[in-house]
């Protein structure tokens, strides 16, 4: 375990951390002809392309809510997710000459990452809403208070598996590779393309394991149908509080090998 002392450490690093965030940022859309707007056209280019095969070729029935809007209330925040993780395993590595040179505290490095993808996330959830308003789709503002706490399972998941993912990937390189496949593979066993309510019965329980199920249909509860989420979303926050504990622990007990590696 570590100290408190590391704890408020980290605390004193805030300026820091969002000026490292901003640097990312920066760094992302310079010299960038449509800047930030390149956080939405990924989702809706995604969008487009499931709308057209899942709506005019395989015919997927989501009900009332057009699968436009229904398919992009997932893909914005697995996007967020996916991208994110993809980025953290390189966050250690990418910054080899500062881990070697200067003290500061490493996990400032991965949560960086996060939150530089969390601003394209806001991004692209505002273009959302507007589809929600473009297409009618009845609101029930006051069940949109428990979004943030979606999110921060959403956060506390992802930045779990980045403090593993990146802490692994000083000594084995190739693990962003893996990670990239994982996260392929992961996009089909979640809820994003499709409605949950064509997984056969038998095969729900083990579905339900995956913790994105919960947090996607708990985006779509509040969104779409304006009710607050299921049972799947206290499952999810568990193992995202869980995933995040032991990811962080696993992250600072290694992480002073990371100079010798580097």
């Amino acid at each position: 375990m570590y100290s408190g002392q590391q704890k408020i450490s980290f605390f004193n690093y805030k300026e820091l951390l969002f000026a490292w965030t901003s640097r990312i940022i920066r760094a992302r859309y310079q010299q960038s002809i449509l800047g930030g707007l390149w956080a939405i056209v990924q989702p809706i280019a995604t969008v487009l392309i499931f709308t057209v095969v899942f709506s005019y070729f395989l015919k997927v029935d989501t009900g009332k809510v057009p699968y436009i809007v229904f398919s992009y209330t997932a893909m914005v925040p697995w996007l967020f997710f996916s991208t994110s993780i993809n980025e953290m395993v390189e966050s250690i590595v990418s910054n080899m000459n500062l881990v070697a040179k200067i003290y500061f505290p490493r996990e400032i490095l991965v949560f960086s990452t996060l939150l530089a993808r969390l601003v394209d996330f806001l991004i692209a959830f505002v273009l959302l809403i507007i589809l929600i308003i473009i297409y009618k789709v009845p609101v029930n503002l006051p069940v949109w208070l428990f979004i943030p706490v979606i999110l921060v399972c959403q956060i506390s998941l992802a930045l779990g598996i980045g403090f593993f993912a990146s802490s692994i990937n000083v000594f084995f390189r190739d693990i962003k590779h893996v990670f990239t496949l994982i996260m392929q593979l992961w996009l089909y066993a979640t809820p994003i393309i499709y409605p949950i309510s064509i997984v056969p019965e038998k095969f729900k329980n083990i579905y339900f394991l995956n913790p994105m199920v919960g947090i996607i249909e708990g985006y779509r509860a509040i969104l779409l149908y304006g009710k607050m989420p299921d049972i799947s979303f206290v499952f999810s926050l568990i193992i995202s509080v869980v995933v995040l504990l032991l990811g962080y622990t696993f992250f600072k007990k290694i992480e002073f090998r990371f100079a010798d590696i580097i």
